[in-house]
């Protein structure tokens, strides 16, 4: 590590110098014997004009490059930089293929010395980061970056990263950098190089490995013995008379006193008490974590009894173990103990891991993926997937080395090292078990429980609870899924899992006598790839032809219901779902009938008992597909509702089938209501109108057993918010799309210069979101804003609320996910638009079906269900603005049947108390212009 590094960054006028772009900035920062000794950087004139959004990513602008070199004149300098040293970069292969062509333009032969990459590097050595670009690098590791996007900025911090990356690399163990370093020839840079060194470094001196223990030749970080978890005793716990308001002030000096957090508090411990369940819509602002965690523990400690948490997200259950939960240990005078237990695909198999480390015909992303493994093994204690930060390659990977149920040796076992059982015994041994609503619902149809008993549940986020049961108590296929499995199986001369386990079939003396010969068994693995295909589109098919009945264009995105009838198309589907089918379970008895053969002998290796635990993974899965296909195609009733979604830009590749209850809330009822003694359902939306109905109905709760309170926002939403109704907007259905895209257009340019950027705007369809966004761009109005789209912009939904937080004039395009779940307090969100009230599509299958049935028992589908549905989605897209106590903004809805229709009342009337104005264009501009003064 005492070489000499040269860290280069560029700003350029785009992406290709191959088509004409050219450097504008370069700087390069000298690195020798661990330390920076000189940097360099110059503006440089790339002969062309700077194309604008250059200019607002780099705030490089003509003027400031108009008088600067040529590159050819500075490029003498490089070269003489880059002299003996390694080259290094925050993505290497663009900045060094930049440099290289420019420096052969400029007449020298470029450089062909060692490459390091720090983004690569940063995969590896910091594995558990949740992003990789510099900017998020920096701030992660305390380093300041004043000016991203200018190269001597840039240069300079991935100069301190790389640093920051070589001290994480020395740490490393001798062992673990001896299984990275043959890993690390795949890499897209040198590294195998450093580490090399490291190795050498290493050797001569005997390592002190206090925190880390060796298994299976893997170093992993050392966790505390489960007999010392289980064993540990409590401090003493005090009566629950204790004031709760003095408890929350010893850890927030700056307490206010919340009346509805408290409120919260004692309704939910009075539930737990009198054994009764609970709906509880808290209000933004509230402090709902506190408010359900405080009474849960008081609750658990005082009557032995443990309390189950059931979050949205795996995200919410991290947040709550190690940001509420902390708080409350400082806060309270005893001890508890909580525990985190998440599905078990999200767990690592330390022996299937070891021996797969051993496999060396792997790709680039599966080698990252080992490397950034066996880094993070010496620092994770859980062994929990949603730590890494992971590819879609490394996904793929880590499909194999997730644990598995079946273990087919119990001997080897020991629960210090298998991270999951381990988490199941530290969730035995819990006060408090933060689960989310997924594994809640999966373990309450089990019939083999993963969850310990608990009587007494909270659920977070409650009006997702539906939803998410839907899809428990139902099935989903899809093409992807599908190849994916059969290919796992490959047939034998792809030398997959059957060439794997018929080699080990042969290690142990199998005779295929009584058994279908593998000829056969490979010949029916053929068969079965094309009857996928033939399959998929053929419901691409159905699809179609449903679509064309309805007389409508081809969308993107095609839904629809998939009804067994005795039409043509459902026959067809049917017969190739059969021939599927029948072929499929031959396969797999063929293959079961071997699995029972390997698992009755003794004598198995470490590889073969992975291999026999690999299939025992792959019957399971070949098994549920089954049962969902019989249930979808020949089993069918009038109590499930199939669809089929088909993106019709790759139908095949991108074909899913869903099916599940019409209604959840018999299953909820039996499952879950009738079965434990208090559940608390709690979130921001779960009334309309200030009326628990809709939800309750929704869930199969008894207004007899349920007690319901709405706890107010603690929000001053007259100080703190602008409510405006658009009055110059056209009636949606009295235009066309285009018309009336073509009128929003200008009203959310007009409001984004008022608000100078900082703005989110709602869809609630992805086509009036891109038909506006193109608009918008195009019109060149905001030149000077950055325009963020879903579906448009690349990056996750994360990744989007960073960018448009991280630039001072921005706006956000959303849909469907944006309504809810994103948070950006203060002064980067101060303005938010809602295009159209959050009606679902009427012919959208699902809604389809529930109205019908309301109308066939004389009720009014779109009062009963449509519009609480929409009022329920309204006010979550609602709480994005307003976030904290000195959040300001102005909400500004385009939807004009708010104030014009009967039922738009249930909106207005489903919101805090807060006036609405009626305002034309240049009066909105104006009031938002002086309201966010």
């Amino acid at each position: 590590m005492n070489n000499k590094y040269v860290v280069v960054d560029l700003e350029t006028t785009g992406n290709s110098v191959k088509k004409g772009d050219r450097i504008i900035q370069f700087a390069g920062v000298v690195i020798q014997d661990g330390q920076i000794v000189d940097q360099f950087s110059s503006f440089l004139n790339p002969g062309q004009t700077i194309p604008i959004f250059i200019e607002e990513l780099t705030g490089i602008s003509d003027k400031m490059v108009e008088d600067a070199p040529l590159f050819a004149d500075i490029a003498p300098k490089i070269v003489e930089m880059l002299e003996g040293a390694y080259f290094v970069a925050h993505n290497v292969l663009f900045d060094l293929s930049f440099l290289q062509e420019e420096l052969i333009m400029a007449g020298y032969e470029g450089f062909y010395g060692s490459v390091l990459d720090t983004v690569e590097m940063a995969r590896i050595l910091l594995p558990m980061s949740d992003s990789f670009k510099l900017s998020d690098l920096a701030l992660q590791e305390n380093l300041e970056h004043d000016r991203p996007h200018q190269a001597d900025s840039d240069a300079y911090v991935t100069a301190e990263l790389l640093l920051i990356l070589f001290e994480k690399l020395r740490k490393l163990p001798l062992g673990t950098l001896k299984q990275l370093y043959p890993l690390s020839h795949g890499l897209k840079s040198d590294l195998n190089e450093i580490i090399d060194e490291l190795i050498l470094e290493k050797e001569g001196f005997i390592e002190e490995l206090t925190e880390l223990e060796v298994y299976n030749g893997l170093y992993i970080c050392k966790r505390e013995e489960l007999e010392d978890i289980c064993d540990k005793q409590d401090h003493p716990y005090p009566q629950p008379e204790q004031d709760k308001e003095s408890l929350l002030s010893t850890v927030f000096p700056e307490y206010e006193q919340r009346s509805g957090q408290l409120q919260m508090m004692d309704h939910i411990y009075q539930s737990f008490q009198s054994g009764g369940h609970a709906l509880i819509e808290a209000g933004t602002g509230v402090g709902k974590s506190l408010g359900y965690l405080l009474p849960a523990i008081y609750f658990s400690k005082l009557k032995n009894e443990r309390v189950i948490i059931s979050t949205f997200t795996t995200q919410l259950q991290e947040q709550l173990l190690h940001k509420e939960i902390p708080l409350l240990k400082k806060m309270l005078p005893f001890t508890f103990k909580t525990a985190i237990l998440k599905g078990k695909n999200h767990y690592l198999n330390l022996d299937r891991f070891s021996l797969l480390l051993k496999e060396t015909d792997d790709n680039y992303d599966t080698t990252l993926t080992k490397m950034q493994i066996l880094v993070w093994l010496t620092i994770t204690l859980t062994g929990d997937k949603d730590e890494l930060n992971l590819s879609s390659g490394g996904q793929l990977f880590w499909q194999r080395i997730q644990f598995i149920d079946q273990r087919s040796t119990n001997n080897r076992y020991n629960s210090n090292y298998d991270y999951y059982l381990r988490s199941r015994i530290e969730a035995q041994h819990a006060d408090l078990l933060i689960v989310n609503h997924s594994l809640l619902l999966t373990d309450l149809i089990a019939d083999k429980k993963t969850l310990p008993t608990s009587n007494y549940i909270i659920i977070d986020e409650g009006h997702h609870l539906e939803k998410i049961a839907g899809k428990h108590f139902g099935f989903v296929f899809d093409y992807a899924f599908v190849r994916f499995l059969l290919q796992q199986m490959g047939v034998y001369e792809q030398k997959q899992l059957l060439y794997k386990v018929e080699k080990v079939l042969e290690e142990l003396g199998f005779r295929e006598k009584d058994f279908i010969n593998r000829g056969e068994l490979n010949q029916y693995l053929s068969d079965l790839l094309l009857e996928m295909d033939q399959l998929f589109q053929t419901i691409a098919f159905y699809a179609k032809a449903k679509q064309k009945q309805k007389n409508q264009s081809y969308p993107s995105t095609i839904q629809c219901a998939l009804v067994i009838d005795h039409t043509k198309e459902s026959h067809s589907v049917v017969s190739d779902a059969e021939r599927f089918l029948f072929l499929l379970k031959d396969i797999t008895n063929a293959l079961r009938k071997r699995h029972q053969w390997l698992m009755d002998r003794d004598r198995k290796t470490l590889r073969q008992n992975a291999i026999i635990d690999e299939l025992t993974l792959w019957l399971n899965k070949a098994d549920k597909l089954m049962q969902s296909m019989r249930s979808v195609f020949l089993q069918h009733s009038g109590e499930e509702i199939s669809w089929i979604e088909i993106d019709t830009r790759s139908r095949k590749n991108k074909t899913t089938v869903f099916s599940q209850p019409i209604h959840v809330s018999n299953g909820l009822k039996e499952h879950l209501f009738q079965q434990k003694k208090s559940v608390i359902v709690t979130s921001a939306t779960l009334t309309v109108k200030d009326s628990f109905q809709y939800m309750r109905k929704s869930l199969g709760l008894d207004q007899e057993n349920c007690s319901q309170i709405v706890v107010p926002t603690s929000f001053d939403y007259q100080k703190q918010l602008k409510f405006i109704i658009s009055n110059d907007l056209p009636e949606v259905k009295a235009v066309t799309v285009d018309e009336y895209v073509s009128a929003i257009g200008e009203h959310i340019i007009s409001i984004a210069e008022a608000a100078e950027g900082r703005l989110l705007v709602l869809f609630t369809s992805y086509e009036m979101l891109r038909k506006t966004y193109d608009l918008i761009k195009e019109s060149g109005f905001l030149q000077d804003y950055t325009l963020l789209a879903h579906g448009i912009t690349n990056g996750s939904r994360e990744r989007l609320v960073r960018n448009f937080q991280r630039f001072n004039k921005a706006i956000l395009f959303g849909t469907s996910s944006f309504w809810e779940g994103i948070d950006i307090p203060g002064d980067d969100l101060s303005c938010l638009i809602m295009v159209r009230l959050p009606f679902s599509p009427p012919d959208e299958p699902l809604t389809a079906i529930r109205c019908q049935q309301i109308k066939d028992l004389g009720g009014n589908p779109f009062y009963e269900y449509s519009v609480p549905e929409a009022v329920i989605r309204f006010k979550q897209g609602f709480g994005r603005l307003i976030r904290t106590q000195k959040d300001k903004g102005a909400f500004v809805i385009f939807d004009q049947r708010i104030i014009t229709t009967s039922y738009g009342k249930a909106f207005l009337q489903s919101l805090p108390p807060v006036k609405a104005e009626r305002l034309s264009i240049d009066e909105t501009v104006k009031q938002i212009e002086q309201w966010l003064d």
